[in-house]
């Protein structure tokens, strides 16, 4: 059983230690991989906090500079939410680990199964395509360069910096050496997004394999509610913003191409919490269509009241949401996209 359950949570185990992330990690080096990750994060703010600065009034410089350090706060503060809950994110993982030693049947160990293996699929998938993601982006910066070799022309094309930000040297010169430096920092910062993720959506899926255990769904919600309604303000405001920025590059194809690839970024990032928040409340209901169906009819009366009374509980669907405001949900999904046009319509007329 052991081996069974490492086997389903190996991935999200390896990319949280490695992070300082896992609950269960040494207190002096949890601390130690933590400093370390927010010190590398810092090193990516602090030349885009500074590039902000150098902007003053431009609205246009201003919005290329959000852009960029938006996701720079929201990697903070994932990263800060497990260690602020370090204690509530070790009862989560504990009673996860506990369930699968309390299982009393080869069809609920099958049921199990299933759900593992739904949350092992997700961790391997994102962290695969967030890691390419962060890499093919910042590639792309060497594209001018490849052009200038392959079709010069008289002059250098304009160098195209890997994110927005003022290092404080001449780009260009040391062009290379910022271009490795945002490659090996962000790929080390998206693992502290990626373990986050991927322990929520392997909560959530414990949540939906073992439902009846109602104070674990109300434990996930409580951890997360506050941190979310922060990360999904910053996730709609970034989103209007690049949406801005793409129609402003019009004239530059490439610049415009990388935002793209931001936005549908952005939008896989929410889609798969939204689809998530979508499940558990599909498998909450589920009990009530269950015991509907059973024979509770031929139990005894004293009986019949309890079952009665959860009937009426489960009237009233679990959920995850953002500061009790935004719930998790395929249809809040489409809402969020709705409230990011909105929004790029309001800036649009800054311009």
């Amino acid at each position: 059983m052991e081996t069974t359950c490492s086997h389903y949570y190996n991935i999200v185990c390896k990319i949280s230690s490695l992070t300082g992330m896992w609950p269960y990690l040494k207190p002096k080096t949890k601390v130690l991989r933590i400093a370390l990750l927010t010190v590398i994060l810092l090193t990516i703010l602090i030349p885009q906090l500074a590039y902000q600065f150098m902007c003053k009034r431009d609205l246009n410089c201003t919005f290329k500079a959000m852009t960029a350090y938006l996701l720079s706060f929201v990697a903070l503060l994932k990263v800060y939410t497990f260690q602020f809950n370090t204690r509530t994110i070790k009862d989560l993982t504990r009673h996860l680990f506990c369930a699968w030693k309390e299982l009393n049947s080869s069809e609920e160990y099958e049921i199990m199964k299933s759900y593992a293996t739904n949350s092992r699929r997700f961790s391997l998938i994102y962290s695969v395509y967030c890691f390419a993601a962060i890499f093919i982006f910042m590639s792309m910066s060497l594209i001018p360069y490849a052009l200038d070799i392959v079709l010069p022309l008289n002059e250098s094309r304009p160098i195209l910096p890997p994110y927005r930000g003022y290092y404080f040297v001449d780009e260009r010169e040391y062009f290379f050496q910022i271009l490795w430096h945002a490659i090996v920092a962000w790929e080390i910062v998206i693992a502290g997004i990626i373990a986050h993720d991927c322990l929520f959506v392997t909560y959530v899926e414990h949540v939906c394999s073992m439902f009846a255990i109602t104070g674990y769904a109300q434990l996930l919600e409580d951890t997360f509610t506050v941190p979310f309604a922060v990360q999904m303000l910053i996730v709609t405001v970034g989103m209007s913003i690049t949406l801005l920025q793409i129609t402003q590059e019009t004239s530059d194809i490439l610049e415009a191409t990388r935002y793209v690839f931001y936005v549908i970024g952005q939008l896989i990032h929410l889609f798969f919490l939204s689809f998530e928040g979508q499940r558990l409340i599909d498998h909450s209901l589920e009990i009530r269509d269950k015991m509907y169906s059973s024979f509770w009819y031929k139990a005894s009366m004293k009986l019949q009241k309890l079952v009665m009374m959860v009937m009426m509980k489960s009237l009233q669907p679990s959920f995850l949401s953002a500061g009790k405001i935004y719930i998790f949900s395929l249809q809040s999904f489409t809402m969020i996209l709705q409230t990011s046009m909105s929004y790029f319509t309001v800036l649009a007329t800054f311009q």
